[in-house]
């Protein structure tokens, strides 16, 4: 991902959050061949030092057959973006731009046995309704088993993060502030949440 380094996130820690906070996302796989791509919910786990992405997706979808041991994927998460009218600025020569906030996660992608699906499912019922648990936990194994033999699940070992944070970092604090104050007068939640992401990564005064 094209990324200047005043658009990049250095520190782990923000973009681990982002990928828990906007965890459906996109798997392309094929790089070597055919390029395949699904939307998929996605647990963002850290193993010790190691960042883990634990999907699953349908047994029918034929893109899990393409998965290589040896071969990369990408993940990408999306957040807030928002287009950034001229008008919004005080300089005059200006054009418009899109503001926005994206993580690429690249790995080795590896499919789980029976009971490793079923962890995966598990875990990821508990982080979306846990209050549903109980009621998944005594549903009859015969049931559970037909349809945990519907899916494919899979975790990707991430090998490098790309990040890029594009919120007019280059065009100095001033803007900055001025596209934020308008991006949070928006009835669009998404539109407000980017000026929340601009006011913490002001350039520097």
């Amino acid at each position: 991902m094209y990324s200047p380094s005043y658009n990049r996130v250095e520190d782990r820690a923000e973009p681990v959050r982002f990928m828990r906070a906007n965890n459906f996302c996109l798997l392309v796989t094929g790089t070597g061949g055919e390029l395949a791509g699904s939307h998929l919910p996605c647990l963002v786990e850290e193993r010790e030092d190691k960042l883990v992405l634990v999907m699953h997706m349908a047994r029918s979808n034929p893109q899990w057959q393409s998965f290589y041991d040896d071969e990369e994927a990408l993940v990408v998460f999306w957040g807030p973006h928002a287009y950034v009218s001229p008008r919004w600025y005080e300089e005059t020569e200006r054009v418009p731009t899109w503001n926005y906030a994206a993580v690429h996660a690249y790995g080795t992608v590896r499919v789980l046995d029976d009971a490793g699906t079923r962890r995966a499912v598990e875990r990821l019922v508990a982080a979306h309704d846990p209050q549903w648990q109980p009621a998944f936990e005594r549903l009859p194994a015969e049931y559970v088993s037909d349809m945990l033999a519907n899916i494919v699940a899979f975790e990707i070992a991430v090998t490098r993060l790309e990040t890029r944070w594009k919120l007019s970092q280059n065009r100095g604090r001033r803007e900055q502030e001025l596209i934020a104050a308008q991006l949070e007068k928006s009835n669009d939640s998404a539109e407000r949440a980017l000026a929340e992401l601009t006011l913490g990564h002001l350039a520097p005064k």
